[in-house]
């Protein structure tokens, strides 16, 4: 029998109702790799609406670990996909939420956002999604069965950019936003982030003129959220040198940095095989347990 939990100020349904994504390609979607190779036979547990703007409603798809109970104070791994700004959707990133919940006890969120269309939606509106969704959980964490306090934003791709927005462009965001509640991440896991929106890193001319208003490695400063960083060394497309820049910049204004190096890695890498997946999810669980984000005694 399925039984429908009810939240004070929530939206929530049950599956199989999610609601339809934009139709956009990607090639990138189109590949037979290891992430993809497990979605379909994920189904979130529950769907949020987290923000409408005019009509589109912007859905958290949860992933709930067992025992779970709205008085919980779990911790939240909080992930966004990735695609370019306008691309794939949130099903992308089911495997993660779904194996941190899981293997982890925490909520597991893969978050949707506007995407990128040139004449309709820009970067600085998927940003403001972003800041938008982290904003709402921390507000709604009493009934969510979240902490507050220990929230990890994670993404791949252009959903690393977004994930670290939350932690970085604080003059970006959505005008119906309760600006007193932070959006700032306890802790963030970037995938092969963008991470450099210059002409020597990704997405300059989708952002455009204002391009350094978006650009996480021309924006550290001391006080941002411990930071875990993957990426391969053969990336073309988000090149590595931005994230190796940015680690380093980051341990200079005195925050906790590290980076984990996959030589030859090509963009996307630790989706594609499932070694590379479970080593990337220990090693984060590893960095998590040593901010006592997560349970110390879990594997």
């Amino acid at each position: 029998m399925l039984r429908f939990l009810l939240l004070p100020a929530l939206v929530l349904t049950l599956l199989p109702a999610i609601s339809a994504e934009p139709a956009v390609a990607s090639k990138e979607k189109k590949k037979a790799d290891y992430i993809n190779s497990r979605v379909s036979s994920l189904t979130p547990d529950r769907i949020v609406v987290y923000k409408k703007v005019a009509d589109r409603e912007l859905e958290l798809r949860f992933f709930l670990p067992d025992g779970w109970a709205p008085t919980d104070k779990r911790s939240c791994f909080h992930i966004i996909h990735g695609g370019g700004w306008g691309g794939m959707d949130p099903s992308r990133m089911y495997p993660f939420a779904s194996d941190f919940a899981k293997r982890h006890g925490m909520v597991g969120i893969s978050v949707q956002y506007r995407l990128y269309k040139p004449g309709t939606t820009t970067v600085f509106d998927c940003v403001k999604d972003a800041r938008s969704s982290v904003r709402y959980v921390r507000a709604h964490a009493n009934e969510l069965g979240i902490d507050p306090a220990k929230i990890i934003v994670s993404g791949g791709s252009a959903g690393g950019h977004l994930a670290a927005a939350t932690a970085l462009f604080d003059g970006v965001n959505e005008e119906s936003d309760d600006l007193s509640v932070s959006c700032r991440p306890d802790a963030l896991i970037l995938l092969f982030p963008v991470i450099d929106t210059s002409k020597e890193g990704y997405g300059n001319e989708k952002i455009g003129e204002r391009w350094q208003e978006l650009s996480p490695v021309h924006h550290v400063r001391p006080g941002l959220p411990p930071t875990l960083t993957f990426h391969g060394t053969g990336d073309i497309t988000t090149p590595f040198i931005g994230a190796k820049t940015f680690h380093e910049s980051m341990l200079a204004a005195g925050n906790r940095s590290e980076l984990d190096i996959n030589e030859g890695g090509k963009h996307g890498y630790l989706m594609f095989e499932e070694a590379l997946y479970e080593d990337t999810l220990t090693k984060s669980a590893a960095f998590l347990r040593s901010l006592q984000l997560i349970d110390p005694n879990k594997p």
